[in-house]
């Protein structure tokens, strides 16, 4: 039986780089984010069987048909990678945008994780990968308030499904990517600096893939970032909070005072 792997966001970005690595690899794909021109560009390019589905994962009812589309004996993976940022002071952002960053960032996250492992673990085997950020790790992200507060719930989330089934002897792995900042439509596209020096997307999709085949949990890419995470230790959190603060603010200059990207849908 020919191996599946579906990725949501894969339009762009991370996710169009891990459709090409898992392609190589020989799986078949089912791609899914909301631009059908790209998904077909995407699939038009890959040497495998491609099945494109397009779907709005800020709404709930098409998360639950991407699943009764995709489920199948032959599905050995799911990549939850779909997501977006919006940076801007909290009393200024729309609360419509951030009403949909929750719906895909987490919400979509946990629909689409907890109806794929109920098949995974009856089975007992499968792979699950949820796209979180090394914003997850931090106290808080002001000026990125709701988008930090996405990325802690989806690490947190997936941390605590791990630890779940290690408890049970389970063989399906689920995990999570938190990458720094990488290379994509997210920056390119909102105009803004960060304090570290990007990833290749390319590098970053690859490192996910090679770790969650290899069983890891939790994986942060690059030097510089396992660094800063390491360092914020030694830092009261009210402290790195007002040093988060300077750093966002730095994002913003030259941009518009609220911007919306998104990284991967």
């Amino acid at each position: 039986m020919q191996k599946q792997a579906l990725i949501t966001g894969a339009s762009s970005g991370i996710g169009r780089d891990m459709a090409r690595i898992l392609s190589g690899m020989g799986y078949e794909l089912i791609l899914v984010a909301r631009r059908e021109d790209r998904l077909k560009a995407l699939a038009a390019e890959l040497p495998v069987p491609c099945t494109v589905l397009t779907a709005d994962l800020s709404d709930m009812q098409e998360c639950r048909l991407v699943y009764r589309a995709a489920r199948s004996e032959s599905l050995d993976i799911v990549i939850n990678n779909a997501g977006f940022g919006l940076f801007g002071a909290f009393s200024e952002t729309s609360l419509d945008d951030e009403l949909r960053m929750i719906q895909t960032n987490i919400l979509a996250v946990h629909v689409l994780t907890k109806l794929f492992l109920r098949d995974f673990r009856e089975r007992n085997h499968g792979y699950i990968l949820n796209v979180a950020s090394s914003a997850g790790f931090m106290a808080g992200g002001p000026l990125m308030s709701t988008y930090y507060a996405t990325k802690s719930y989806v690490l947190r989330l997936t941390q605590a499904i791990r630890e779940e089934l290690r408890h049970e002897g389970s063989a399906v792995s689920v995990c999570a990517l938190c990458p720094g900042p990488v290379n994509t439509e997210f920056n390119q596209v909102a105009n803004v600096r960060f304090a570290l020096p990007g990833l290749r997307s390319e590098d970053t999709a690859r490192y996910a893939i090679e770790g969650m085949l290899s069983g890891r949990g939790i994986m942060v890419p690059g030097v510089a970032m396992n660094l800063s995470l390491a360092a914020k230790h030694l830092i009261p959190e009210t402290l790195l909070t007002r040093i988060t603060y300077h750093f966002q603010k730095r994002k913003l200059d030259g941009s518009a005072p609220e911007t919306t990207v998104r990284s991967s849908q």
